[in-house]
């Protein structure tokens, strides 16, 4: 069963462009492994630096015992060192991400974006983790480096179901409290939703000084509106329903488009927050290659 579920979202094909391209931090992070990350603080090696408080996520195998005894409270040891990396992936499974075909549906495109990338990020020897969620929290999976994570990873993906509304503001806000590091968290939507509490769920996020990439999945229909005869258009989270000729209302339409996606645009500048527009007509393996590649060229801008 596992084996047949990786089949649907990991493509050999995209593995292989994308084999090789390590994903790395803008800044430094923090992390419990050695890695290949350059850390502010201190981590787990070889010169003893000091001790802080446990969180959720670290090695128990790290807890000082002494102290625990001592002050009945969980501490680690820190060591000087270099560290990992720790990628979060958080899905939005609104109904909205249900529209599209087959390996076109927004959910699914996306889904197949996580496992790849999250496939990647662990033969890096680095953690990653998923949350789903619409007008709640559905599912966590906790940072793992483990390539079982990646079972695990497209088991909970393909148990989604894209049904209700979103709530995204308040789940990004209720994710916050669960990051205790500094870390990449990379959210995967199509971001229809209230841009102000949007922005506020962001900033606190950035507050905890976060990376964010945000990927904006969307429909080629969604982008171009290239629709000719008569067509009834059912709204996925909300009941209503128009029956109209597309060429009366594609102008509008796609002025109300861009205005949005400026509008993300401009928000995502204003918060220092990466953007990636995604069309789910593009293969998969280019789009992800371009942004690697596109990453890493501002990584050594910097």
């Amino acid at each position: 069963m596992a084996r047949t579920i990786l089949s649907r979202y990991l493509n050999p094909e995209v593995l292989s462009r994308i084999a090789g391209r390590r994903i790395e931090p803008r800044g430094l992070v923090i992390g419990n492994l050695a890695g290949a990350h350059k850390s502010p603080l201190s981590g787990f090696a070889v010169e003893f630096a000091g001790h802080r408080e446990y969180v959720w996520g670290d090695d128990p195998k790290h807890i000082d015992w002494r102290v625990y005894f001592t002050r009945g409270k969980y501490f680690v040891k820190q060591y000087e060192m270099e560290t990992n990396l720790v990628c979060h992936f958080v899905l939005d499974t609104s109904a909205s991400m249900r529209y599209g075909d087959d390996s076109q549906q927004k959910l699914q495109y996306a889904g197949q974006m996580i496992a790849a990338l999250g496939y990647s990020i662990i033969r890096q020897s680095d953690k990653v983790s998923l949350a789903t969620f619409d007008e709640k929290i559905q599912s966590v999976v906790p940072p793992s480096n483990s390539m079982a994570q990646v079972i695990h990873m497209t088991e909970l993906l393909d148990q989604s179901e894209a049904a209700n509304k979103t709530s995204m503001a308040d789940c990004l806000t209720e994710l916050v409290g669960r990051m205790k590091r500094r870390e990449v968290v990379m959210i995967f939507s199509d971001f229809f939703t209230e841009l102000e509490p949007l922005e506020a769920a962001l900033q606190q996020l950035r507050y905890h000084r976060h990376e964010i990439v945000l990927f904006q999945v969307m429909h080629h229909d969604e982008l171009a509106f290239e629709f000719d005869d008569m067509t009834k258009f059912v709204g996925l989270e909300v009941p209503d329903e128009l029956l109209a000729q597309p060429d009366q209302i594609r102008d509008a339409y796609l002025r109300a488009m861009n205005r949005f996606n400026d509008d993300l645009e401009i928000l995502c500048q204003r918060n220092r927050i990466e953007r990636v527009l995604v069309d789910t007509s593009l293969d998969m393996g280019t789009v992800l290659v371009d942004y690697l590649n596109q990453r890493s060229r501002l990584n050594r801008g910097r």
